[in-house]
């Protein structure tokens, strides 16, 4: 059963990859701008992997509007976007991916908490939405993305979705 939502909704996704990251970055892009209204995208930031060891990570940020609820928006966009990319999931969750296209605010609802304590979350989408507040301290994304910024291994990479 549909969960029943308002028009346009404001998604802000964080996408990432660390096999062949630069093709599936903007594989991913192109796949999600034939399906919705991409309105924001931030540029991709090199990062090391966490929790796992392998090859670095690439990560952006996406804003886009839709109709649908966040359960129909994995079921019918982004689970489908990953299959089809070849993403395959295990019990390891940080293991190498082709792509990992994953909500993280919603409505204005952050469904990602992870998001305040992880530069490859906050960096990207500090770029796109760097008014958004944490609740319980009322500090700013981009605030929270320059403490990052500060003492952690990221590096840009303009030119990946340059021409997009």
């Amino acid at each position: 059963m549909s969960e029943a939502v308002q028009d346009n909704i404001p998604v802000y996704i964080a996408i990432g990859t660390n096999i062949n990251p630069v093709e599936n970055t903007r594989l991913a892009v192109a796949s999600l701008r034939r399906r919705v209204h991409v309105f924001a995208i931030s540029n991709t930031w090199e990062t090391p992997p966490v929790g796992t060891v392998g090859p670095n990570f690439y990560n952006t940020a996406l804003a886009f509007t839709t109709h649908l609820g966040l359960e129909d928006l994995k079921s019918s966009i982004l689970r489908p976007i990953e299959s089809q990319m070849g993403r395959i999931r295990t019990h390891d969750k940080n293991a190498p991916r082709t792509i990992d296209l994953d909500p993280v605010i919603v409505d204005g609802q952050l469904v990602e908490p992870r998001l305040w304590s992880l530069a490859y979350l906050a960096v990207p989408i500090a770029e796109i939405y760097p008014d958004y507040q944490d609740p319980k301290t009322g500090t700013t994304l981009a605030e929270i993305a320059r403490q990052f910024l500060g003492r952690e291994k990221m590096f840009i990479h303009p030119e990946v979705l340059a021409d997009g």
